[in-house]
């Protein structure tokens, strides 16, 4: 009870500081996280094998997005709205990418990862790494994973943040997409990105 009730007090405390520190009105459609998240940042493989870091996208504007390719719905559908977001850029597309992370490597081996993020297109490069990677990635973006009980064919589902965190060319974490937010809205902050 008392745990609870200190943790009831510190989200209380936590909107107090949040609403007495507002800024004025945001030019930004989706949530502005900038400053309040790390840069960019990670050790992954591709789905030829080949190590991934921030680094290789370094110039580009970046969407971070956590799931894995036995999803049989959310994932598929944000990565399909994330692409029709992109398109939408115009001429900035060219300059943006989209990473998704499999937070379920024992599945999602590189020949899966390779097929799966070719589907959707050029944009979307699907990566993966070891549970150690995964669970520094996940930590250092606050996001959480976790493994249901498999069924007598082995099949489980993974449970997974839906949120996508969008970086700008120099790697910092500026806005933040939820399953809330439409194309239109993605790509109206992705045309502003690419604008500064």
């Amino acid at each position: 009870m008392r745990r609870h009730c200190n943790r009831l007090w510190g989200m209380a405390l936590l909107l107090i500081l949040v609403a007495g520190c507002e800024r004025s009105p945001s030019p930004w459609v989706l949530h502005d996280i900038s400053g309040l998240m790390p840069p960019l940042e990670f050790t992954l493989h591709d789905g030829s094998g080949q190590t991934r870091s921030e680094k290789d996208y370094r110039g580009d504007r970046v969407l971070l997005y956590f799931g894995y390719t036995h999803c049989p719905d959310i994932c598929p559908t944000t990565l399909a709205k994330l692409v029709s977001a992109v398109h939408q850029t115009g001429k900035a597309a060219e300059r943006t990418r989209i990473l998704f992370v499999s937070v379920d490597p024992a599945r999602d081996t590189t020949d899966v990862l390779q097929h799966y993020g070719q589907a959707f297109g050029p944009q979307v490069t699907a990566l993966s790494g070891t549970q150690a990677q995964l669970r520094a990635l996940s930590k250092r973006y606050r996001v959480s994973y976790g493994y249901g009980k498999a069924d007598a064919r082995g099949r489980y589902e993974v449970s997974h943040s839906s949120a996508v965190f969008i970086f700008d060319r120099h790697g910092s974490a500026r806005l933040l997409a939820t399953g809330a937010d439409s194309a239109k809205k993605i790509s109206t902050d992705l045309k502003r990105l690419a604008a500064e």
